[in-house]
Parts: C-alpha cells; sequence; structure tokens
C-alpha cells in the first residue's frame, strides 16, 4: 500500500488515480472466498465453481495491473506512478497468495485459527 500512497502522494505526481486498484485489492479474494465456502461439503477443489472463482479472481488481477499501464499510456498519470503502482501491485498479490496458502494447509499450527 506505500507503493500506491506515494504514486499518489509525490510532488511530482500529485494525481489520485492510481489509489483506484485498491477496489481490485478488495475485490479479488472475494470470489475463491465464496467458491471455497461453497464446494467445503463437496470435497473437491476442481468443482466448476472453484474454476469460475479463479477465473474471475485472475481477470481482477489482471485489470489491476492493466489499469495503471493503460492511465500512464493515456498520459492520465506519469509513468513513474505507474511503476509504483505496479510494484505496490506485486507486493500486495503476493501478501495475498501467502494468506491462503498458510490459512489453506491441514497438517499445519495454522489452520487452527
Amino acid at each position: 500500500m506505500t507503493f500506491v500512497i506515494l504514486a499518489c502522494a509525490l510532488p511530482q505526481f500529485k494525481l489520485w488515480w492510481p489509489f483506484f486498484v485498491v477496489l481490485f485489492y478488495i475485490l479479488s479474494p472475494i470470489p475463491t472466498m465464496i467458491a471455497r465456502r461453497h464446494t467445503d461439503g463437496t470435497g473437491g477443489t476442481n468443482s466448476t465453481c472453484m474454476e469460475t472463482a479463479i477465473f474471475i479472481t485472475m481477470g481482477i488481477l489482471v485489470s489491476s495491473f492493466a489499469l495503471p499501464i493503460v492511465l500512464a499510456r493515456a498520459a492520465v498519470i506519469m509513468w513513474g506512478a505507474c511503476y509504483l503502482t505496479l510494484a505496490g501491485n506485486v507486493i500486495v498479490y503476493l501478501t495475498i497468495l501467502g494468506f491462503f496458502t498458510i490459512f489453506d494447509m491441514d497438517e499445519s499450527d495454522y489452520a487452527m485459527w
């Protein structure tokens, strides 16, 4: 989040357009969480519901990387703000991936949470 805020608040950038990727950060885990809740009783992770949720999540993820690039190409934001936003995207999505990886392990003590 620090990189995204810097992309918006540094004096040479001064525009808050890159901050719209935060909406993608909020929306990205929702389809997977709903699909895991729905397919929990069926036992399989290769269900149609889970595959659809992964597809929607990947669409949201690609959109969050495409938004700053499109804004920079349209000269709405500067390329420096685009690079900072992309760096923030990588860090946030690696954190979300780590969260789902750690809390999905059944043999770990973290699964009690």
